[in-house]
């Protein structure tokens, strides 16, 4: 189901015409049909033609998207997806919810201010799901495809407002207000004993809890995993259970991909689209799965003179 809603969200386009809203993570005026209904709605559409209800694809067919995290901001990001529909009016939406003018910090820096935790979390957020918007013009069955999602640290929100989990501008503005809280991790690998972990944060849970309470958070429409536990969120309180546990919690993203990318000998790989700046997930993949990095392709966010080929069959070098 969650293919075929996806699919079909995408296609139509939501959000278009939502003035309050960007793209396709739309921030509904009031009156307007929710989301989440829209959805419903174009699944049960699609559900009246049988054909499309029985369609069955390969692995290969499929497709996973990942969201980098914070320490993958670079100054410059943004400049290679202005051209692509709805990534101005995303950035505009950013200005809106921030008060400041998040793609002119993006594109021009200086790179200390775009450091801040406060301004890097909601340009790497902005970025990859404009990046989105960039991969769903090239390869729009990419997105029609995709089977699951996953963020690295601040990444996660990304992939639940791509998954229809959340709103953009709940999520932007939580970030916003939180990041001084939120002391996401950096997009490396970490040791197994998880060092990273710390009591010192523990008093940030219960209100960072609360907040999350107040978010309008729905089951997601692909597969989301999540960074504390490496394994599928299940319902909206389970993830405001563990967005709150990521400030003391390790980063669980080698797990994340074996559980993701675990498969039996000889079954194909789906594609894997890094959507953000940088390719730091790509190289973590490629440490865990070499098999599984074959299929991996990277969103350049950055400015291009030539198009970006998103071949999966061809691997970043």
């Amino acid at each position: 189901m969650s293919v075929r809603v996806a699919r079909t969200a995408w296609a139509r386009g939501l959000g278009a015409s939502c003035r309050r809203g960007v793209s396709s993570f739309p921030v509904p005026p009031p009156g307007a049909q929710g989301v989440a209904e829209l959805l419903r709605d174009a699944t049960g559409a699609e559900e009246e033609a049988p054909s499309a209800a029985t369609e069955r694809r390969m692995p290969g067919q499929c497709s996973v998207l990942l969201f980098p995290g914070q320490g993958s901001q670079v100054v410059g990001m943004g400049g290679g997806l202005l051209g692509y529909p709805r990534v101005r009016e995303l950035y505009a939406a950013a200005r809106r919810v921030l008060g400041y003018d998040l793609l002119e910090l993006s594109l021009h820096g200086p790179q200390e201010t775009l450091d801040r935790t406060v301004h890097c979390q909601p340009a790497i957020f902005v970025a990859s799901l404009a990046a989105v918007e960039k991969l769903h013009h090239l390869q729009p069955s990419v997105i029609e495809n995709c089977v699951a999602a996953a963020g690295f640290s601040v990444g996660e929100f990304a992939a639940l407002v791509f998954a229809g989990a959340m709103e953009f501008a709940e999520a932007l503005r939580f970030l916003q207000k939180n990041s001084s809280k939120f002391h996401f991790r950096r997009t490396r690998m970490l040791p197994v004993s998880g060092a990273f972990h710390t009591r010192l944060m523990e008093p940030a849970v219960e209100p960072l809890t609360q907040v999350l309470k107040a978010i309008d958070i729905k089951k997601p429409l692909v597969s989301v995993y999540s960074n504390v536990h490496g394994h599928r969120y299940m319902h909206p309180s389970h993830i405001q259970k563990l967005l709150a546990q990521q400030v003391v919690s390790p980063v669980k993203w080698e797990q994340t991909m074996h559980v993701i990318y675990e498969r039996k000998k000889g079954r194909e790989f789906p594609q894997t689209f890094e959507v953000g700046p940088g390719r730091q997930l790509g190289a973590i993949l490629k440490s865990c799965n070499m098999q599984a990095w074959k299929s991996y392709s990277a969103v350049d966010v950055l400015q291009t003179l030539e198009p970006v080929d998103l071949d999966p069959e061809e691997p970043p070098r």
